[in-house]
C-alpha cells in the first residue's frame, strides 16, 4: 500500500491527513496555536508556531505507517499571509502578518485615490486591500531595521506559508510557490503568469525577495529525511480555497463550493477566462497544470468559524463549538438578533477596513441562544451576499452548492442556509477538502489520479439540505441583515456599495 500525505496549514490549526491510493481517509491530527492581536485590527502568527505544528501533526500521522510507502506531499495552506526570513539562518525577520490583518487599510486608501485600483485589477484579478500580500511585505520591509537593505542585497526571502514550509521542509533548498498562492499577493499577473515588474514597482517591493512560480501538481523538492524518517517528493500545492475547490472536483465551468472554516470562501469555477467582477468579487487562479490556468471568482469574508470560536473564547457562552447547534434550536427564530461579525473589517462584497463588529436588536427577552444563533445566521447573511454578486456578475444560477470546512457539521447551520440561499446544499463524506484537494493535486504529479476520475468516481455525498422557507420569511431575514450591516459600516463607506 502506498501513502499520500496531506498538510493542511490554516489560519486557527495545522492539521495532517494520509489518505491511501483510493483518495480515502485513513488517519488525520490537528493541532491549534496561539493568534496574536497586538493592535486593533493587527493579527499576526509565531512562525515558529506554523512550522511546529505542520511538522508534529505531520509525524503523528506518519507513525502509523512506514514513511517509505508515503509517495508524495501535498500542501494546502492559509493564503496571502505573509513572512519574510534570512536565506541564510532561515529565521523570520517578523512575525507572520496574517490574512486578516488590516495594518495597512491607509496606505491602500492611498493608492486608490491616486487611482492605482484598477491597474491592480486588471492585472490580479484582485482590489487593492491590506487582505493581500503585497502592501504587508513593504510593511515589514519599511518596519523592521535594515530589512530592506538586506532584502535588495539578496539576503531575505518572501513567501506565503507555503514557501515558508517548503523551504523548511527542504532544508533551505527550494525557494517556490504555486500560481494559486502567487495571484493572492497583488504582485503576480494572473495573465501573463507573471511576477508584474510595474507592480513591484508601484509596491517598491525588490524582485530578489520573491520565489519561483510553479504549476500546482509539480515538484516542489524533497522533504528532508530528518523531518520524517524518509525524503518524500512534494508534488502538489495550493492555497486552502482553490484546494477545496479541487476536494469538491468542481472542475467544470459553473460549478460553486463555500468553505466554512475561520473565514468563509465562496469560489466559482469560471473556466479559462477570468471573469472581470463589476460587484467587488475577484478573479483568481483556480489552479494551473502543465501550464494552463483554470481561473475562478472568488468572495471573501473574514469571519465566519472565528465567530464562533469568539463566542466561546472572548464571551465564554459556551464551552464548545458543537454546543451551537443545539442553542440555535432552542428559539424559534432570532428574536431581531443580528451580529456583524466585523471584528478586522467587512470583506466582500463591502470591503470595509474600518466596519467594526456589532450585536443589534437585544431586548429585555434576548438572551444566549439568541446571540448563539445571530452568530450563526451571519455566516449565512454574508454567504448570501456573495451568492448574489457571483450570479450578478456571471450570469449563472448555480443549481446547488457543495460546501466544507469545519462548521458544516452543524446541520441547523448547513439548513438554515439551504434556506436563505434558496438551492440545495450538498455536504461531501470528507468535510477537510483542502487537505483532499492536495493529495490529489500531490497523486496527479506523481502520476496515479486524474482529475475526471476523481470527479466521477471519488467524490461523495454524505447529506443534501433542501431549501424549506417562505419567500418573505426570507426577504425580511436578509432586510434585517443588511440594515444592521448598515449600522456598522464606517463613514468612509455605505451599503450601497455592496450593490
Amino acid at each position: 500500500m502506498k501513502y499520500i500525505l496531506a498538510m493542511d496549514q490554516g489560519t486557527t490549526s495545522s492539521r495532517a491527513m494520509l489518505f491511501d491510493e483510493d483518495l480515502q481517509l485513513l488517519c488525520s491530527s490537528q493541532e491549534e496555536f496561539k493568534q496574536h492581536f497586538p493592535e486593533d485590527g493587527w493579527v499576526e502568527h509565531d512562525p515558529e508556531d506554523l512550522w511546529r505544528s505542520s511538522l508534529d501533526t505531520c509525524r503523528r500521522v506518519v507513525e502509523q505507517i512506514s514513511p517509505k510507502d508515503i509517495i508524495a506531499i501535498g500542501i494546502s495552506n492559509q493564503r496571502e499571509t505573509t513572512l519574510i526570513w534570512d536565506r541564510e539562518t532561515g529565521e523570520a525577520i517578523y512575525p507572520a502578518i496574517v490574512w486578516q490583518d488590516r495594518r495597512t487599510a491607509h496606505p491602500c486608501q492611498q493608492m486608490r485615490n491616486e487611482g492605482y485600483g484598477n491597474l491592480v485589477i486588471k492585472r490580479t484579478g484582485l482590489l487593492l486591500d491590506p487582505y493581500f500580500s503585497a502592501t504587508k511585505i513593504a510593511w515589514i520591509l519599511d518596519n523592521v531595521i535594515g530589512a530592506r537593505k538586506r532584502a535588495l542585497n539578496g539576503g531575505l526571502a518572501f513567501g506565503t506559508v507555503d514557501t515558508y514550509i517548503i523551504w523548511r521542509l527542504t532544508m533551505g533548498k527550494r525557494h517556490v510557490t504555486d500560481a494559486t498562492n502567487a495571484s493572492r499577493t497583488l504582485l503576480f499577473n494572473i495573465h501573463s503568469q507573471q511576477w508584474d515588474e510595474e507592480l513591484l514597482a508601484l509596491f517598491d517591493i525588490p524582485k530578489e525577495l520573491l520565489p519561483d512560480v510553479l504549476d500546482s501538481a509539480d515538484d516542489f523538492g524533497l522533504a528532508h529525511a530528518s523531518h520524517l524518517g524518509h525524503a518524500i517528493p512534494i508534488r502538489g500545492v495550493a492555497g486552502d480555497q482553490q484546494s477545496a475547490l479541487i476536494g469538491q472536483a468542481c472542475f467544470t465551468k459553473g460549478l460553486l463550493k463555500t468553505t466554512y472554516g475561520t473565514g468563509c470562501f465562496m469560489m466559482m469555477n469560471t473556466g479559462e477566462q477570468a471573469v472581470a467582477s463589476q460587484h467587488r468579487l475577484i478573479s483568481t487562479v483556480a489552479y494551473r497544470l502543465k501550464g494552463q490556468v483554470t481561473y475562478a471568482q472568488e468572495g471573501s469574508i473574514f469571519v465566519a468559524g472565528a465567530a464562533v470560536q469568539w463566542l466561546r473564547d472572548a464571551l465564554q457562552l459556551i464551552n464548545n463549538a458543537g454546543e451551537t447547534e443545539s442553542l440555535a434550536q432552542q428559539v424559534p427564530d432570532n428574536g431581531g438578533v443580528y451580529l456583524v461579525p466585523a471584528f478586522t473589517g467587512m470583506g466582500a462584497p463591502y470591503w470595509d477596513p474600518k466596519a467594526r463588529g456589532a450585536i443589534l436588536g437585544l431586548t429585555r427577552d434576548s438572551g444566549i441562544a439568541h446571540i448563539v444563533r445571530a452568530a450563526l445566521e451571519a455566516v449565512c447573511y454574508q454567504t448570501y451576499d456573495l451568492l448574489q454578486a457571483m450570479e450578478k456578475d456571471s450570469g449563472i444560477m448555480p443549481q446547488a452548492m457543495r460546501i466544507d470546512g469545519g462548521m458544516v457539521v452543524n446541520g441547523w447551520f448547513n439548513q438554515f442556509l439551504a434556506d436563505l440561499l434558496n438551492i440545495p446544499i450538498e455536504r461531501p463524506v470528507v468535510h477537510e477538502t483542502s487537505a483532499l484537494g492536495a493529495a490529489l493535486l500531490a497523486g496527479v504529479q506523481a502520476g496515479i489520479y486524474d482529475f475526471a476520475t476523481f470527479a466521477t468516481q471519488q467524490w461523495q455525498l454524505q447529506e443534501a439540505y433542501k431549501p424549506n422557507m417562505t419567500q418573505a420569511s426570507r426577504r425580511k431575514l436578509y432586510e434585517g441583515w443588511r440594515q444592521a450591516v448598515s449600522a456598522t459600516l464606517s463613514s468612509d463607506f455605505s451599503s450601497e456599495r455592496a450593490n
